[in-house]
């Protein structure tokens, strides 16, 4: 289903062009999210030629179906970046994530731009045991942001204690960044497929010709050099709309991983949860539990939508921000937000600005991408990488395997065809459409999402449609349709 920000865009979504024709410019942006388009105005503000290239249309992907909370409240990250990384570090990116909350509301006072943005708290919740809420409170004030412990909230129950952020934000997502990117040189339905030396190919077959390429897809299409698919993974959550509801005035996180986050927009009362990773949904249920939560909290509510995101999650927690890697000194990205993408997206946007002019930026090593830790990172590598050989033998997919005929209606599932482990999806009419099981990125099962009726990579994340289709990068080809069974 659509998001609340696609069905209440109002007047401000415009078309851009397909390129057409070779193109000559400085700088070249692919992908146009939140990150790739604050990158590209950034850029030309400071007087780079820039072009924007997107393979669908801009804000299409994730910065569609965020929450848009811009916060530097990050859960439970700041005594652990505190032990992590030193004091100095983990303070630069607490600082970089405020002071990105304010260079929103200049940009939005600059541009006149209309998009509901509000200036309110956030509050970091807990319910339970609030040891780790204090170490993060104590933490969080040795950076100088902006917070105090409390232990009331509006919230429709009772909550242990909170860290309360003042000067936080939030606002309507696409309103904001189709009116920004009205001011920028874009080509949507653009899909760029490769990138060698100063020039990106497109789908089409055209080429870009440029001295500083930035990558800002969400996860990077590129697998050499960087090995970014063995430095990160993708998680899905599931987001609500409800009317009928008071609204708050403040924004709620809360310090449990399977807790609920809670904003209002407007009439709405955005409730979101259910985090997994991406290709460990077979039972399904995510929206069901999401529903039972909110009927409970709010038993007067009305659900208006329902959608889900999907966030890059490096291997310790911060985003990959800078140079692409040692051999492609042109070649630059911004990837691994977390759930925290909108306020990321301007830290990535002013420091890869300040890169590619040659400005000091106190945060650049913070983000650094080449940055691998091996003793306190070992674990998390070792686990991505058991991740993706588990899901490239596909076992468990064909353990799971049932008969095509056994598929009802509305349902999909793997199933064995003459030897060949194949996904079937069953549609209201009975017509069952075949894929290919092998991931067009690099070769892992996908495994079926019921709640999405999607096929799902749990190595890099990549989703396809029930009939193939890409929804989702990494992988840049859909998996071609092997046939229509009827039965």
């Amino acid at each position: 289903m659509d998001s609340l920000w696609i069905k209440n865009s109002g007047k401000y979504k415009k078309d851009f062009p397909v390129l057409d024709q070779d193109l000559d410019t400085e700088a070249v942006v692919i992908g146009a999210g939140m990150a790739g388009i604050l990158t590209a105005y950034h850029l030309m503000k400071q007087g780079v030629k820039v072009a924007v290239l997107e393979g669908n249309t801009v804000g299409s992907g994730i910065t569609s179906h965020t929450t848009a909370k811009i916060t530097a409240c990050h859960g439970l990250i700041y005594d652990r970046l505190l032990r992590q990384i030193g004091k100095k570090s983990a303070g630069s990116y607490a600082i970089a994530n405020q002071k990105a909350v304010f260079a929103y509301r200049d940009l939005i006072e600059t541009e006149q731009i209309d998009c509901g943005f509000e200036i309110l708290p956030c509050y970091l919740y807990a319910t339970g045991d609030t040891t780790a809420l204090e170490a993060e409170y104590k933490a969080a004030a040795s950076f100088g942001l902006p917070v105090s412990m409390v232990t009331g909230t509006e919230l429709p129950f009772p909550v242990t204690g909170a860290v309360r952020y003042e000067d936080q934000a939030q606002f309507h997502p696409l309103k904001f960044l189709w009116q920004l990117a009205a001011h920028l040189n874009i080509y949507e339905h653009t899909m760029a497929v490769k990138v060698k030396k100063n020039t990106v190919y497109t789908q089409a077959g055209y080429q870009v010709h440029a001295r500083h390429i930035i990558i800002t897809t969400h996860y990077p299409f590129i697998n050499m050099p960087g090995l970014y698919f063995t430095r990160m993974h993708q998680e899905r959550s599931y987001t609500l709309a409800l009317s009928g509801v008071p609204a708050l005035s403040g924004m709620y996180v809360n310090a449990s991983k399977d807790g609920c986050t809670f904003r209002s927009y407007g009439d709405y009362l955005i409730i979101g949860g259910g985090n997994h990773r991406t290709g460990e949904n077979i039972q399904g249920g995510f929206y069901d539990r999401l529903r039972a939560k909110a009927r409970q909290l709010y038993p007067n509510a009305r659900e208006e939508y329902h959608w889900s995101a999907q966030d890059c999650v490096t291997l310790d927690g911060l985003p990959y921000i800078g140079r692409y890697s040692l051999f492609t000194p042109n070649l630059y990205l911004a990837t691994g937000f977390q759930e925290w993408g909108m306020t990321t997206s301007m830290v990535a946007a002013k420091l890869l600005t300040d890169i590619l002019t040659g400005q000091p930026n106190a945060c650049q090593d913070v983000f650094l991408p080449k940055r691998f830790d091996e003793l306190s990172e070992f674990g998390n590598y070792a686990n991505e990488i058991g991740h993706a050989v588990r899901s490239l033998i596909g076992r468990k997919a064909r353990k799971n395997a049932v008969k095509i005929e056994d598929l009802k209606n509305g349902q999909g599932g793997v199933v064995e065809k003459d030897g060949e482990l194949l996904g079937a999806y069953r549609d209201e009419n009975g017509n069952v459409s075949l894929v290919h099981l092998r991931c067009p990125h690099l070769g892992c099962t996908l495994s079926w999402n019921p709640d999405e009726k999607s096929w799902d990579c749990p190595c890099h994340g990549t989703r396809l449609d029930y009939k193939g289709n890409i929804i989702s990068n990494p992988a840049i080809e859909d998996s071609h349709h092997t046939e229509k069974h009827n039965s």
